[in-house]
């Protein structure tokens, strides 16, 4: 089983920026699609951004679109969710996930490990 553990969250002031890291450990995730959720005070959780596993395929939620960044380094186990201009209503518990199965890269039901998500708090 793996586990994923995401860091780098904290409190900035809109404009700013922040780098989310999910370090995954237990087993390789080297072979697996990945995705960043957030969920944000009274919402549901939803789709942030997807990276392939190969990391050539990119997909964003269109919120953030052109503001983040997903990438992933697979010799140490790592995606990293770059956050920049940053907004308010980014405000959220932010997850990292695999992918477990073939379905749509934005639906949660598609990943199968979750970590146990950070803060991420913009203020204005």
């Amino acid at each position: 089983q793996v586990q994923l553990v995401e860091s780098g969250g904290g409190l900035v002031q809109a404009g700013g920026s922040l780098r989310l890291s999910c370090a995954a450990s237990g087993r390789t995730v080297s072979s697996y699609p990945m995705g960043w959720f957030r969920q944000g005070p009274g919402k549901e959780r939803e789709f942030v951004a997807h990276i392939s596993a190969g990391g050539t395929i990119r997909k964003y939620a269109e919120s953030v679109k052109g503001r983040f960044t997903i990438s992933r380094y697979n010799a140490n186990n790592t995606v990293f969710l770059q956050m920049n201009s940053l907004k308010p209503e980014d405000t959220a518990i932010y997850y990292c996930a695999v992918q477990g199965n073939s379905g749509e890269y934005y639906d949660t039901r598609s990943y199968g490990s979750w970590g146990q998500g950070i803060q991420v708090t913009v203020s204005s």
